[in-house]
């Protein structure tokens, strides 16, 4: 079947495209959501704006479209090569004529892109705020008619912020150099105190602020007791994530690369990134990870930011992250496209005992650590939590979620909690009695009276505090200790030994003004089926259309050389499953499917879907 001729992008009526013609046109999508059309109206009408908007709620449109309303040439600012070439595929796919200016081209294909810019044949230009603001690329910018300029990830300019990039500090330039042309912000992660910070950096205290939401509900988000967190992975990811694309961070870059070999001898696709890696190495692994079905990509914090790819299914911790932004952005990376997703982590007392030690001895300055502090604290607070995950992670950036969610772990399975006060009295006691110069695994030795000769040896043995606590077992004393430090009734020293010292905020404890409700761990951890896509197939037929589609998606992506979701997102190919269309304009209704798409690839889809009707 060939396709409509009036299907063809280029608009030849007399009247310019509005926001809502170009959304249905060229990116395939019937109406906006929440802010993006009031953010839309605000820049093509020439005026600044700030915009925070979860991950996955179309940030791209609010800057893709005025560019491509306003006259002139709508320049956008993203920290990663891997970014913005993504993002350039993507919009190449769609029939807008874009390009990106970094480090990856030629002198000549960097000409050549500059040539096509200062000749009005492009719409969107990308490029890294290092390249941006040398002299060479701002002559440029100084003989183009320029549309717009967006910064995308925002908060990379917030020095208290978790992704903090220097190079973006010059960014305020730009309104002295461009005073006429409009600016965009954009973020997904941004509390109260960083959305003041970067808009007073960026020049943009004027600017209208669009608070878009950080609610993502296609995300289920579970925290887990450490007991053995690479085995409780493995169950995690084999139970319901098979051939699935997912992440799963680690703090260092020896365990990254021990737990990529676990994996991989596990029967996983898995691949370590992070910084210590060669160049070379970290662009042949993202390339996989963006372009091959189920990889798992273990790494550092150095991966992720502005990765666009929307069919990553989860996104696990494997140590504790240093605030909840960080959090937010990192499993933000799950489930892009609307669809199913878990955010794991896996949480223990080490992990407690180790940021507190990173922290305390870090060379920031003191106003910087009591930031850093409070940011911590909120990290160890929501793992702590016993109502709503949720609730309490949109509580910190200042959004609401009136009843509780029912897609957390605490939702899901309630969390039982137990009056450990007289508890948290043994444990504080036994630390002031022993000196506070001792770590957790000795306290417990000596509230549970272990006949032991160290403890002997230091008379121990002869204290009131000691067997004071043989009814309860090392675990539980472990998460008692554990929760004392989350809370700060108890700190961790820097002697490298992790010793413990009461703090100002025990004496209520031990004065008897105050008790503590504690969370009851589980004996072990639950072993619940989670968020799987694959379970949204109850029909054995929609799940073998649904894997032919992968298939032609993934054929069609490598002969262009792009990763397979530029061609369609899998929540477009799980409408083709739903709908089954069989003509044109049945197909062009689905969602992501704009003209440009549908000219190129609706034969080769359609062909798909009619075949496994007839093998159906």
């Amino acid at each position: 079947m060939s396709p409509d001729p009036s299907l063809a992008l280029e608009n030849t009526a007399d009247t310019p495209d509005t926001a809502q013609q170009i959304l249905r046109r060229v990116f395939g999508y019937e109406a906006f959501r929440g802010q993006q059309q009031a953010v839309i109206d605000t820049v093509a009408g020439g005026r600044d704006a700030f915009v925070i908007m979860p991950t996955g709620g179309g940030k791209s449109l609010c800057y893709q479209i005025p560019a491509l309303l306003r006259p002139g040439l709508g320049v956008v600012v993203s920290p990663l090569i891997a970014l913005m070439q993504d993002q350039v595929a993507a919009l190449r796919q769609a029939g807008v004529r874009a390009a990106y200016l970094n480090s990856s081209l030629s002198l000549e294909e960097q000409r050549e892109v500059e040539e096509q810019a200062r000749s009005g044949e492009l719409d969107l230009l990308y490029a890294a705020p290092e390249r941006l603001l040398t002299p060479r690329t701002l002559a440029l910018l100084e003989r183009c008619e320029l549309a717009l300029f967006a910064i995308d990830e925002a908060h990379c300019v917030s020095q208290w912020g978790h992704d903090f990039r220097p190079e973006y500090l010059q960014l305020a330039e730009l309104a002295q150099r461009f005073p006429a042309v409009p600016r965009v912000a954009l973020t997904a992660t941004a509390d109260e105190r960083t959305r003041h910070e970067i808009r007073q950096r960026l020049s943009l205290e004027q600017s209208e602020e669009f608070i878009g939401g950080f609610d993502r509900p296609n995300i289920r988000y579970r925290v887990t007791r450490k007991q053995n967190a690479r085995d409780q992975l493995l169950r995690f990811m084999a139970a319901e994530h098979k051939g699935d694309a997912g992440i799963v961070y680690c703090l260092s870059r020896k365990k990254v690369d021990a737990m990529a070999e676990w994996l991989r001898g596990k029967g996983w696709p898995a691949l370590p990134y992070h910084a210590g890696l060669d160049a070379e190495v970290r662009r042949r692994h993202q390339e996989r990870f963006l372009k091959e079905d189920g990889v798992v990509m273990v790494a550092t914090i150095a991966f992720g930011m502005g990765i666009d790819k929307p069919n990553v299914r989860f996104v696990a911790h494997l140590d504790l992250p240093k605030s909840l932004e960080a959090y937010y952005q990192e499993t933000g990376r799950a489930g892009r496209d609307g669809l199913p997703a878990n955010a794991w982590m896996s949480y223990g007392l080490q992990d407690v005992l180790t940021l507190r030690q990173m922290m305390d001895g870090s060379e920031a300055n003191e106003t910087q650590k009591r930031v850093e502090r409070h940011k911590l604290e909120a990290m160890l607070a929501f793992c702590e939590i016993t109502g709503c995950r949720r609730q309490s992670l949109l509580s910190y950036f200042g959004d609401t979620l009136p009843a509780p969610c029912g897609n957390c772990d605490t939702c899901l399975e309630p969390v039982q909690t137990w009056d450990g006060t007289e508890a948290a009295r043994k444990a504080l006691s036994c630390c002031y009695r022993t000196g506070q110069r001792f770590g957790v695994t000795y306290l417990i030795d000596v509230l549970r009276g272990k006949d032991d000769d160290r403890i002997r040896r230091l008379g121990h043995d002869r204290l009131s505090v000691y067997g004071l606590g043989s009814d309860m077992d090392a675990a539980q004393w472990r998460s008692v200790f554990r929760q004392l430090i989350a809370r700060g009734l108890l700190s961790v020293d820097l002697d490298g030994h992790g010793s413990l010292r009461l703090t100002e905020a025990c004496r209520p404890v031990l004065r008897g003004e105050e008790t503590l409700e504690l969370r009851k761990d589980p004996a072990r951890a639950p072993r619940k089926r989670g968020a799987d896509l694959r379970s949204r197939f109850d029909d054995p037929a929609d799940e073998r259309l649904f894997n032919a589609l992968r298939a032609c998606r993934r054929r069609l992506a490598e002969e262009q050389g792009v990763p397979p979701y530029v061609i369609f997102h899998d929540a477009t190919l799980m409408e083709m499953v739903e709908y089954r269309p069989d003509t044109y304009e049945q197909l062009r209704l689905l969602n992501g499917v704009g003209e440009k798409k549908l000219t190129d690839y609706g034969d080769a889809f359609l062909e798909v879907i009619r075949e496994q009707g007839v093998d159906a």
